[in-house]
């Protein structure tokens, strides 16, 4: 029996529409990760927030500075005052008398005008307190810096999770309107040749209920890039129609990472949270040092003077009274008696730094878990990219003979369209395979302290080439 001319149609319509859709420009040029990423730290609101809490807590390495240094007070005041005084059996002597004892003295100012200043100074010699508090203030401000490492990674691996899901989201789309297409073609190849007898109606029925099956996806398909770059969008700021996100184009692929012990030994010296909980443990330290019974001990170097001036009247007439103090020392404090608040707030701390020191514990052993997943994840990732290669060329490899067979008679139409789907979850399972290893490259880099700008240039080299307007 003749073979009818239209498998030889459905096949080149399916390879005019493929490379049709290759090579269609899209409607936005790709941007780079890069780009985004510097949109993102500008734009995203919880790296505002982070980077006004890191702003927030520099001041402190000052307020350590200042806490050695000396302090200067200076006070003023003028009113009106009254001041009377009663004075009974005093001694009295003048030069050329003799001293006179039971004497009274009586003073009386009513109303009069009162005025006085003062200056103190003061510089601390010794106080183990206030040196603990300078290390905690030190510390502190460590941490923060931490911590705005730890929000900057955690924004640069977000940013570039969003690129990805985007790229995958319409590399998706992508494939499902090109089987659409396909499946389209195939369905009215399949009602042609059952008009001309040539197929049975079941391929007519088969072809049907594949084409709305793939419909209903790329519907669902097209919803979900428009959330993907709408989240894309909220975080860079850059409007959604300019956001067109790079697949990873596999170049580096057979790069293998460092020895595991490497990677845990790197992590434990540079990760930030580990970093941070170690800072967080001394802190705890030095802040039960603070209520040490040597810590209780405080020398300054004092230095002060004032003068008081009254003057008016009263029930003797006009009065002026004046009062000059001058002093220069050293003062020395030591409570004695605390009620138990001190060795109780003692206690407090020092189980507080157990607290801690327990915390840092922990960090220490979940960072190392997960390295040792984001390791096995490169390593076992990049053959397992290599064999989703070799699967694909497979796919392809059997999606043409399909075609030939389909032409020849040998193969149905559903074998026509199985082969076309199997092919582009092939290429889709590849591509995504290649982005989680391309992520687990950046975490395993952010684990141990070590993600930056210059991280993620080297997995923008390793995208595909952006394709021009």
């Amino acid at each position: 029996m003749a073979v009818a001319p239209g498998p030889m149609r459905l096949r080149a319509s399916l390879l005019v529409a493929a490379i049709a859709l290759a090579c269609a420009a899209p409607a936005a040029r790709a941007t780079d990760l890069l780009d985004v990423w510097r949109a993102a730290e500008q734009a995203d609101l919880d790296h505002a927030v982070a980077r006004e809490a890191h702003a927030a807590a520099m001041p402190r390495r000052d307020q350590a500075a200042a806490l050695w240094r000396p302090s200067v007070n200076v006070s003023a005041s003028a009113g009106i005052a009254t001041h009377e005084t009663r004075t009974r059996g005093a001694q009295f002597s003048a030069p050329g008398s003799s001293p006179s004892s039971g004497v009274n003295f009586n003073t009386s100012i009513k109303d009069g005008t009162a005025g006085r200043w003062a200056i103190s100074a003061s510089q601390p010699l010794y106080n183990p307190e206030r040196r603990a508090q300078q290390q905690l203030l030190g510390l502190s401000a460590d941490q923060a810096d931490l911590e705005w490492q730890s929000a900057r990674q955690t924004l640069m691996l977000r940013t570039a999770q969003r690129y990805f899901d985007l790229a995958l989201a319409a590399e998706s789309l992508r494939v499902l309107r090109l089987q659409r297409d396909a499946v389209q073609r195939a369905s009215t190849e399949a009602q042609d040749r059952f008009t001309l007898g040539a197929t049975p109606v079941t391929d007519t029925y088969e072809a049907g209920a594949r084409l709305a099956g793939i419909q209903a996806q790329v519907l669902a398909a097209e919803t979900e890039v428009r959330l993907k770059r709408e989240l894309l969008a909220d975080s860079t700021g850059m409007p959604p129609a300019a956001l067109s996100a790079r697949l990873p184009a596999g170049r580096s692929t057979d790069a293998r990472p460092r020895p595991l012990d490497a990677w845990l030994l790197e992590a434990q010296a540079g990760n930030p949270d580990i970093r941070a909980r170690q800072i967080a443990t001394e802190a705890a330290r030095q802040e039960a040092s603070k209520f040490s019974l040597q810590s209780s001990v405080t020398v300054d170097l004092v230095a002060q003077a004032s003068r008081d001036r009254l003057s008016g009247s009263g029930d003797f007439g006009s009065a002026a009274n004046r009062g000059t103090d001058r002093m220069i020392g050293v003062q020395i404090s030591v409570p004695l008696y605390t009620g138990g608040m001190r060795s109780a707030r003692q206690e407090e701390a020092l189980r507080l730094a157990d607290k801690a020191a327990a915390e840092a514990d922990r960090s220490r052993q979940q960072t190392a878990q997960q390295v040792r997943s984001a390791w096995l994840g490169l390593s076992v990732g990049a053959e397992r990219v290599q064999s989703l290669a070799q699967g694909v060329k497979a796919s392809e490899a059997r999606r043409d003979a399909t075609h030939l067979g389909h032409e020849v008679g040998e193969r149905t139409t559903l074998d026509v369209l199985n082969a076309e789907n199997d092919a582009a979850a092939a290429r889709l399972a590849l591509v995504q395979a290649r982005a989680g290893l391309l992520m687990d490259r950046l975490r395993l880099a952010a684990l141990a302290g070590q993600l930056d700008d210059t991280m993620l240039r080297a997995v923008d080299e390793d995208l595909e080439p952006a394709t021009p307007n």
